[in-house]
C-alpha cells in the first residue's frame, strides 16, 4: 500500500471508529463502544504507517540527491 493509501484508509478507519463509540455510548452497547475505540486506534496506526513511509521516501530521496550532486 502507498504512503498515501494508508493515510486516507487511517482517516476513515478513524472517522468510523469515532462514529461507533458515539453510537455505542448513546446505546448503551459497550461491545460497539469498545469496537470502535479498536477501529479508532487501527487508524491512528495507519496514519502513522503512511507518514513513516513517507519519511523513509524523503530520505532515500535526499540520500540519492546527495550522491547525484557529489
Amino acid at each position: 500500500m502507498s504512503s498515501g493509501t494508508d493515510k486516507i484508509k487511517g482517516v476513515a478507519n478513524e472517522a468510523m471508529g469515532n462514529i461507533k463509540q458515539a453510537l455505542g455510548k448513546a446505546t448503551g452497547d459497550t461491545e460497539m463502544q469498545a469496537d470502535g475505540i479498536l477501529q479508532e486506534r487501527k487508524g491512528e496506526a495507519q496514519q502513522a504507517l503512511g507518514r513513516a513511509k513517507d519519511a523513509v521516501k524523503d530520505a532515500v530521496d535526499s540520500v540519492k540527491k546527495a550522491v547525484d550532486e557529489a
